[in-house]
């Protein structure tokens, strides 16, 4: 009966995401809506169909692990310097602002001090998952506006953190002192350390001798299962050993795996997973809503949307344009993270186990959560007409000009590897060996910018010795092609002779760049129709070069002219190509 449960739960559960997330989708809405609005409908507060919401709770924590692990995967020290100057002091004002809001807003409501806290720390972050998709949407991730942006959550997702490790010190049914929460907090501080340090230590050098081992084998299976190993042993291992939460383990080890060759691949095959127990942790969240806290607690919900949407950006702008940025860019910024996701719940749902808040507040989080994120990507639309304003008043002007300039970068897999996004010419190879070496070799002799996708790890080092930015992934993905720079690319070459997927390859890359120029190494015409029937400009096949050229040194050995070689070489690619 369980198993049957088990089995009614999740297929009702994403069952209805689905449908509901493509509904949202439609409608230009965050799909997180759909979830979370699946939940409601599946939740013991609506009537019909009823999950069973422990059976879904259990499958969500799995979900929470996950995103942590893709939260720690994708955190860069690289990208937050660059944008430190707006994004360390902004995140951190920022939250400390919303946190007092609604620490206040809390105690007016009459909630106890502990719930006040969690309510405020609860709505100081934005949601990754939703600003990410706004950026995608707008084409912004590799402007000004998106490195502002994802360095903003980079030190969000940093203090989260630091929130969900220390939250744990503020349960138990006796009330601490003041020196007991202090000696709380810093043995807890001490048991972050060396767990950090024992991760970093010991799985920086663990865990990319294992990858690359298994790597070797070339399953994508063992990898996938290997990545899901340490994962859930190093969350599982931190919390057992040091007494620290599961999802710090997991970020440490996304940390780990992100800064070693191998943070592409894991993404890519390791990941698509995390993506549906991720929505099982929205659509749980989304099965504690009561539907009529919507009437019952319309004040609090009202108030508490104000400081997500309203005093949140308004202090993102205020410190963007203080610190000399301009209108446009502080604005998308500042709408972007009108909203509450992931973290906001992660948080709540670790109070409400240790019984630091009451059920009314999750239920208004959730409330607030799928209104703001419903209504935040709405706001940027509101951007143009409002820079439009400034630029008629001769007040707002200054507001326009932005004090230092920003070059537009695309972040490759290792934190060396950086490209200019603006430079005129360059080139994508997908494999490194001889033809992709000669062609990445000639291309950066004549001003072109190689940029190279690879599979097998021990080819890197060679790679790296010619000075040539690397992604370690699988072409197919469009994460891999976009770590390699696809987006502004004139070209992309598939320089090995047998590409697994290669009609897959294209068809991704001409997603993400129509305009690119495909150029195939075929290893047969048996291939040809099918690589161009998939978008490949020009296909190679070494059948027909090596008949031309043999025709072509048989020609010079009877003394033709150089002409009469050209025409002939024409006329043979003819014949053979077509």
């Amino acid at each position: 009966m369980h198993d049957m449960e088990l089995l009614i739960t999740l297929g009702g559960g994403l069952g209805a995401a689905l449908v509901l997330g493509y509904v949202t989708h439609r409608l230009g809405l965050s799909p997180i809506v759909g979830y979370l609005l699946a939940g409601i409908v599946v939740g013991p507060n609506s009537p019909g169909f009823v999950a069973n919401s422990e059976i879904a709770k259990q499958l969500a924590e799995l979900g929470v692990i996950l995103l942590m692990f893709g939260v720690g995967l994708h955190f860069d020290l690289g990208e937050l310097s660059r944008v430190k100057r707006v994004a360390i002091p902004g995140a951190s004002v920022q939250c400390f602002i919303s946190f007092l809001a609604g620490l206040v807003a809390a105690n007016f409501f009459g909630w106890s001090f502990s719930a006040s806290v969690v309510f405020g720390i609860s709505i100081a972050f934005a949601s990754t998952v939703v600003v990410m998709r706004v950026l995608a949407d707008a084409n912004e991730v590799q402007s000004l506006i998106g490195s502002v942006a994802i360095g903003w959550l980079i030190v969000q997702d940093v203090l989260a953190v630091l929130v969900l490790v220390l939250l744990p010190s503020m349960g138990g049914e006796q009330q601490l002192t003041a020196p007991e929460i202090g000696g709380a907090i810093a043995m807890t501080v001490l048991k972050i350390a060396i767990a950090i340090a024992a991760i970093v230590v010991i799985g920086g050098r663990a865990i990319p001798t294992i990858l690359k081992h298994v790597a070797a084998t070339h399953s994508r299976e063992l990898f996938t299962l290997t990545v899901l190993v340490i994962v859930l042993g190093i969350a599982i291992g931190s919390s057992e050993l040091f007494g620290v939460s599961v999802a710090l383990g997991a970020f440490m080890a996304g940390v780990v795996v992100g800064q070693s060759d191998f943070a592409v691949r894991a993404a890519t095959e390791a990941l698509p997973m995390r993506d549906a127990f991720a929505v099982l942790f929205f659509v749980s969240i989304g099965m504690l809503l009561d539907p009529n806290v919507l009437v019952e607690s319309r004040g609090k919900l009202l108030a508490t949307l104000g400081i997500v949407m309203l005093i949140t950006p308004f202090v993102c702008m205020t410190l963007s344009l203080a610190l000399g940025y301009p209108l446009e860019l502080s604005l998308r910024v500042a709408f972007s993270l009108a909203q509450i996701g992931e973290f906001s719940f992660i948080i709540s749902s670790l109070a409400q186990e240790i019984q630091l808040i009451p059920a009314e507040v999750m239920q208004v989080l959730v409330a607030v959560s799928i209104a703001s994120i419903s209504i935040s990507p709405i706001l940027q639309q509101f951007v143009d007409p409002m820079v439009g304003v400034a630029k008629r008043s001769t007040m707002l002007q200054p507001l326009l000009v932005m004090r230092e300039p920003f070059s537009r970068r695309v972040k490759l897999n290792n934190p060396t590897d950086t490209v200019y996004a603006d430079e005129l010419h360059r080139a994508v190879i997908v494999g490194y060996g001889p033809v992709g070496k000669t062609v990445a070799r000639l291309l950066s002799e004549n001003g072109v910018q190689p940029s190279i996708i690879e599979m097998n790890h021990a080819t890197l080092e060679s790679v790296r010795q010619a000075g040539f930015p690397v992604t370690l992934g699988d072409a197919t993905h469009a994460d891999t092609l976009k770590m390699a720079g696809i987006e502004t690319s004139s070209s992309l070459i598939l320089g090995a002779s047998a590409i697994r997927g290669a009609e897959e390859v294209i068809r991704v890359a001409r997603l993400l760049n129509p305009e690119i120029k495909v150029i195939v190494r075929a290893a047969s015409l048996r291939e040809r129709a099918s690589l161009l029937k998939s978008g490949a400009n020009t296909v190679f096949s070494g059948e027909s070069e090596v008949a031309m050229a043999l025709a072509e040194y048989l020609l010079r050995d009877l003394g033709a002219t150089p002409e009469q070689i050209d025409r002939e070489r024409d006329r043979v690619r003819t014949e053979i190509l077509g």
